[in-house]
């Protein structure tokens, strides 16, 4: 991955989190997090992984992205100086759940 890639993806991060912070509110008690965005090498795409607790939210709030992500995606185009901005695409982060499970059978080997 080049290094201007990597900084894209860096400034995508940031700038969306702060959006996210101020335009959308989540339900109480409910953690949404931005694990790491993967921006394609020609710039027009960009996958913004999300972990949201407790995972029984996820669906709710996977929807509330879904819904605000014409708003978010201006917003997120205004605060950018560059060209082509990535279209942004909200996934679901699943290394975060796998390396619980690791390390809830790490744990249950400790014990036994």
């Amino acid at each position: 991955m080049s290094e201007r890639i990597q900084r894209v993806n860096e400034l995508i991060k940031r700038e969306l989190s702060k959006i996210i912070l101020e335009e959308i509110n989540f339900p109480k008690e409910v953690l949404v997090t931005i694990i790491r965005v993967e921006a394609a090498p020609n710039l027009y795409s960009a996958r913004v992984y999300i972990s949201v607790l407790p995972e029984e939210k996820t669906k709710e709030v996977f929807v509330m992205l879904k819904n605000s992500i014409y708003n978010l995606q201006q917003l997120l185009n205004k605060r950018l100086r560059m060209r082509p901005i990535p279209r942004i695409e909200f996934l679901q982060e699943k290394q975060v759940q796998k390396r619980e499970k690791i390390e809830e059978i790490l744990d249950e080997i400790k014990r036994g």
